[in-house]
């Protein structure tokens, strides 16, 4: 009996990882912790320790995938392209804004070419 109780712990072990691994790289988030320390009138220091979590709302780009305006953060059209060192766009290609990243996509499809992180300030 005590055998067939950890089997079946193990075998739900082996099932339930990748699940609660894949969640958790579903929702990127940064956290980040600071101490913050006080002095009270009766002479004792109290130190506790902070931690902030943010969910990360921006989109990771990547070359030869499909931009999606919906997902872009700050989304515009860059025709100011010289003002931020990028390059001249080929032919049927546009530089847009998603954040602060400078993405140059293919009009008619909407695959990208190449993307330039922190390219705008």
């Amino acid at each position: 009996m005590f055998k067939k109780i950890i089997m079946t712990l193990a075998a739900t072990t082996l099932v339930a990882s990748p699940i609660v691994t894949a969640q958790a790289q579903a929702a990127p988030r940064h956290e980040t912790s600071r101490t913050v320390v006080t002095h009270k009138p009766n002479g004792r220091t109290v130190v506790k320790k902070q931690t902030v979590v943010r969910k990360d709302t921006g989109r990771r780009w990547a070359k030869g995938q499909r931009f999606d305006r919906r997902y872009a953060t700050n989304y515009r059209v860059v025709n100011n392209y010289r003002d931020y060192r990028l390059s001249t766009p080929p032919r049927g290609y546009q530089w847009v804004r998603s954040g602060n990243d400078a993405v140059l996509i293919a009009i008619t499809s909407g695959i990208i070419g190449a993307v330039v992180g922190s390219a705008i300030r």
